[in-house]
């Protein structure tokens, strides 16, 4: 299927690893103009080289999103340089501090709300003027199954990803008078090269057997092009009449995590 992304111009935070590059590979497939923005500029380097090598259009922008004002740079950054903004991603994302509730501080929580919340609706607000301009804005924040679903740890990252999830749907409201779609997407336990289950499949072999065979209804995690697929084809103007939305993309998780 044809997506209609030819030229579109897209914004990627935390785009150089995981789903975030593999959302940025998909999109850049499809022809679209890529801007993808993270903290490690040697991963950077990497997936823009591999962005180029499909003959997409890419540029590189190091951003820290646990800091003030980042979100605003990244966007400013990347409507300069491609001329406009089509399609933002707010992608980066993760939790601070202890998961014990006895243990989190202040700090942890506001730092992970921060990273999550903040980090996405700031960069909404600055994309506001081009994703208006260009009459098809579709901007996705990546939330989680957490968001949804009690884990029995974690609190601070789950209550981020719920409000999340919840701000996107207010915003559809507040946006769609400008033609701009806001939408979630909720992954499950995501399997990626580098990645936190990558370790505990090292570490914790038997703990991990007994979660896919237990929680998943095909018995294995979902991959970072699976969650790509769903968030390039929720991007594009074939979906036009998404909005306000949370898609799940977890094969059907029971539960959020075993860590």
């Amino acid at each position: 299927m044809d997506l209609d992304l030819k030229g579109k111009c897209a914004l990627i935070t935390g785009g150089s690893r995981g789903i975030g590059r593999a959302t940025a590979l998909a999109l850049a497939k499809e022809g679209a103009r890529i801007a993808i923005a993270a903290r490690g500029p040697e991963q950077l380097a990497r997936t823009a080289a591999e962005i180029a090598a499909l003959g997409a259009e890419v540029i590189t922008i190091p951003a820290d999103f646990t800091e003030e004002g980042a979100s605003t740079r990244a966007v400013e950054t990347a409507i300069s340089a491609l001329g406009g903004l089509d399609i933002l991603i707010a992608n980066a994302g993760g939790s601070f501090g202890a998961r014990e509730h006895a243990e989190a501080t202040e700090a942890d929580w506001e730092k992970t709300f921060r990273f999550n919340v903040v980090h996405a609706v700031s960069a909404l607000q600055a994309a506001r003027p081009a994703l208006t301009a260009s009459g098809q804005g579709s901007a996705i924040f990546i939330a989680s199954i957490s968001g949804r679903a009690p884990a029995t740890r974690g609190a601070q990252y789950a209550a981020a990803k719920a409000a999340l999830i919840q701000s996107a749907r207010s915003l559809a409201w507040e946006l769609g008078p400008e033609r701009i779609r806001v939408n979630t997407v909720s992954p499950g336990s995501i399997l990626f090269p580098g990645g936190g289950w990558e370790r505990t499949r090292a570490e914790r072999p038997e703990d991990f057997a007994a979660f896919e065979a237990n929680d998943f209804p095909w018995q294995r995690l979902g991959t970072d092009t699976e969650v790509a697929d769903a968030i390039t084809f929720l991007a594009s103007p074939k979906a036009s009449w998404i909005n306000g939305a949370d898609i799940h993309v977890d094969g059907g998780q029971r539960r959020p995590s075993i860590r």
